[in-house]
């Protein structure tokens, strides 16, 4: 049997199993919110995994390692920036937010819990949020089935709208059905997948050349500034703090990620966010480290038996290639589809919610029953993908080039609002209005600025710092005189001390928590 023969008996068992697990959640959803949030039941395991596996994507195993291979140790703070800000993420967003979206009138995606939280009568908030959202994840989903239908081209060498088919169809499959519950529980298997091939390749690569001196040795012959977090001395000392800033400040975006936090709000309980922050932890430090050390190692390797591979970006690919039984390798390649899909899927399920959730019941005043909704969201689902597909037929460089801003974007336009939400209970409707256009304008703006001076500093810093000071001023020049503010602010923080009355922390007859159906 060929070895793509191989290959594709893997795909095959890895698609076969996403596809059971979208079976398995679509008989467990039952309504609206189950769709849209799983009920508010992920139990701390799987909210940190897949929090993890939908974040990364196929950058964890082709991007970083491909440009530690070409660059060594200075492309390294990206990932360093990446592990402190996921976990400042769990630890400071997640067990906050977790109880105030359900406090503030059980905000079930991000839109409604910035309205419901500053309680903006305007509605101008919850439709801004959402059209960002909506702008962002549909090119972004495109981008998704690019890599897809390109990697399926380069890896099984079939036709590429065959592979963006096949890929986006899995995907939709659980997606459009699983819901909530399908992505989560599929995103757990695919960081497990990843986890795991990041793990087992660097190990048997070390091993197959032979000690940690003779691939630091053949590291430094061929690259001597590839261990080094400064470089070669190239650079000025200018441009190596800008690099080093820049790439510390990916940690900043995590903050206003939307799939990702909506991760936060769907735990079973606020105390849970530290057992998931752990586990969270410990997959992420593992497989950023075992991406770094896949790249380094593969100058050694390739450098002692020869075969380097054409396209940095390939480097695990090419290693699992010669390590491993062919069936193996072809479950390192599911790994990477595993990364695409695990982002696509929550990128649909966030653009869906957004539609259904927060503009079609905000445009209707009398909105359907929760079956109903759960439908529509399904349908959303699938308009997203239809559009994200025509996009993806003819890839081109305007809908890939807005991915890089999209990191940068939610980060600046929700991140500042996310924090201040949370920790001051002075932020208005407008403050955060006007922090949220800021950013998301500033990205735009400042990346044209950066281009003519040549700076080199990621657009996520002054955007975000801008976004924050706008929210405050404006804020302040706005003030909100609410009570029920005022109250949900201290129960939060009651909650979170573990003073809740009997029916604050109580749950219905279904399981569901006691903040009852999500509201408009």
């Amino acid at each position: 049997m060929s070895n793509q023969a191989f290959y594709f008996i893997a795909l095959g068992i890895y698609f076969a199993g996403m596809l059971a697990i979208g079976v398995i959640a679509f008989l467990r959803t039952k309504d609206h919110e189950d769709y849209v949030l799983g009920g508010r039941k992920l139990p701390p395991f799987v909210a940190a995994l897949s929090a993890g596996a939908s974040d990364m994507s196929g950058w964890l195993i082709m991007g970083l390692p491909g440009a530690i291979y070409a660059t060594g140790l200075l492309e390294g703070w990206i990932a360093i920036g990446l592990f402190i800000g996921a976990y400042l993420n769990w630890l400071i967003v997640a067990p906050r937010l977790r109880a105030y979206s359900e406090v503030s009138k059980n905000s079930i995606t991000v839109p409604s819990f910035f309205e419901n939280r500053t309680r903006d009568r305007s509605r101008l908030l919850r439709i801004v949020s959402s059209v960002i959202i909506l702008v962002f994840f549909t090119l972004y989903v495109s981008s998704g089935m690019v890599a897809g239908g390109k990697f399926f081209v380069s890896s099984f060498g079939g036709e590429y709208l065959v592979g963006m088919t096949l890929i986006a169809l899995v995907t939709l499959a659980y997606t459009l059905f699983g819901g909530f519950l399908g992505v989560s529980l599929t995103d757990a298997v695919q960081g497990i997948l990843m986890f795991v091939a990041l793990i087992a390749i660097p190990v048997v690569a070390l091993f197959t050349i032979g000690s940690f001196d003779e691939t630091a040795t053949r590291i430094n012959e061929i690259n001597p500034a590839a261990l080094s977090l400064v470089g070669d001395g190239s650079l000025s000392t200018f441009a190596v703090s800008m690099f080093i800033i820049s790439g510390l400040a990916w940690g900043l975006g995590y903050f206003g990620q939307p799939h990702i936090i909506v991760r936060f709000m769907a735990l079973r309980s606020a105390q849970e966010a530290k057992t998931a922050r752990r586990i969270g932890a410990g997959w992420q430090l593992l497989s950023l480290a075992g991406a770094v050390m896949a790249g380094l190692i593969g100058v050694a390797y390739f450098s002692k038996f020869g075969g380097a591979p054409d396209d940095p970006e390939t480097v695990v690919l090419l290693m699992s290639q010669v390590l491993f039984h062919p069936l193996v390798a072809g479950l390192v390649l599911a790994a990477v589809v595993a990364a695409i899909m695990s982002t696509l899927s929550s990128q649909l399920l966030v653009t869906s919610s957004a539609l259904v959730e927060d503009i079609y019941r905000v445009v209707r005043k009398d909105p359907p029953s929760q079956v109903s909704l759960m439908w529509l969201g399904r349908g959303a689902v699938l308009i997203v993908a239809v559009i994200a597909g025509l996009l993806a037929v003819n890839p081109n460089d305007t809908v890939l080039g807005l991915v890089g801003f999209a990191w940068a974007g939610f980060g600046a336009a929700f991140g500042p609002i996310v924090l201040l939400s949370l920790y001051w209970r002075k932020l208005s409707n407008w403050g955060a209005l006007a922090g949220m256009i800021t950013g998301a304008v500033t990205v735009f703006v400042y990346k044209e600025i950066d281009k003519m001076f040549e700076i080199g500093l990621y657009e996520l810093v002054p955007a975000f710092l801008l976004a924050l000071v706008a929210a405050i001023v404006v804020s302040l020049l706005t003030p909100s005189i609410d009570p029920e503010i005022e109250d949900e602010f201290d129960e939060t923080g009651a909650i979170l001390l573990g003073e809740t009355t009997a029916g604050a922390a109580a749950a219905d007859a279904d399981g569901k928590p006691a903040g009852g159906a999500a509201t408009a």
